[in-house]
């Protein structure tokens, strides 16, 4: 059977952006109007993949993408001290220098997150499954828990976004576990979902925002309750008074039980498991 000729006006239509299947159309599909789409999609994807891989609890670490090793944080300071010795009178070199010389004595919190991140993926808090350990995926104290648990052999999760500074993974994530956003809304969801605990190391507004959104969760009954624990409690109680905030009644003195303050990574993962031991999850859900 002879095949039929197609004409250079169809061909011309089967060329057009309309006629491309909706679902792939990245022009369409980038569209305002499409927007409830892609957080949808945003949503589905780590949801589906997560649930393939029976993933049910997370223990979430946050802090500071500025907290390197020591050996990375050595070289900072000789980088910058180095451009400032060619411009000595540049104003915000010398502020970058002082900058990443106070960082400098914080590199053992990078310590403790990889610490920490190796002996809760070890550990046992729940008996038919693993706390697994998830983070924004990006350098720092991101990098330290991810590390940590990759150290261990265990799979764990980095829940990246796109940013107009761009940062890529780092490379302790689980690829099958690497996930990367548009909407900072979205990946709050999954950092939340299926956290069994909140660990927080020092760290900026980032850090602050996700503590603080879950510290209001938990207070209003939306979460269940879980450990939230803040790693370094001269830090905290330097930057932020919560005392202060009780005394002035905006929150009662029943919230400041709502966290505790760890040092090291043994003692973070006591508390997780004493938490559980007193407040055991209902149906072991």
């Amino acid at each position: 059977m002879k095949k039929q000729k197609i004409s250079k006006e169809v061909m011309t239509l089967r060329r057009a952006k309309s006629y491309r299947k909706a679902y792939l159309d990245p022009d369409f599909l980038s569209s305002d109007e499409m927007r409830p789409v892609r957080l949808q999609l945003e949503l589905q994807k780590p949801e589906k993949i997560l649930a393939d891989h029976g993933v049910k609890s997370t223990v979430v670490v946050f802090g500071s993408a500025r907290i390197w090793d020591k050996d990375q944080s050595a070289g900072r300071v000789a980088e910058m001290k180095a451009l400032l010795k060619k411009d000595p009178q540049d104003a915000v070199l010398r502020n970058r220098v002082a900058s990443a010389e106070r960082l400098q004595k914080s590199t053992r919190y990078y310590d403790v997150a990889r610490d920490f991140g190796r002996l809760v993926s070890q550990s046992s808090v729940f008996p038919d499954r693993k706390l697994v350990v998830v983070t924004g995926g990006g350098p720092g104290i991101m990098e330290a828990a991810n590390r940590g648990a990759h150290d261990a052999g265990a799979k764990n999760i980095g829940l990246n976004i796109t940013l107009d500074m761009e940062q890529g993974p780092n490379p302790y994530i689980s690829p099958e576990f690497c996930f990367r956003f548009h909407y900072f809304a979205i990946r709050k969801m999954h950092f939340v979902m299926r956290a069994r605990a909140l660990v927080a190391f020092p760290g900026g507004f980032g850090t602050m925002d996700e503590l603080f959104e879950v510290l209001t969760l938990v207070q209003t009954g939306k979460k269940t309750r879980l450990p939230i624990i803040l790693v370094g409690k001269d830090y905290w109680t330097d930057v932020m008074n919560f005392e202060n905030m009780a005394k002035w009644g905006y929150i009662s003195k029943e919230d400041l039980k709502l966290f505790t303050f760890a040092e090291t990574g043994g003692e973070i993962l006591k508390q997780i498991e004493d938490f559980y031991r007193k407040y055991p999850l209902a149906n072991g859900k």
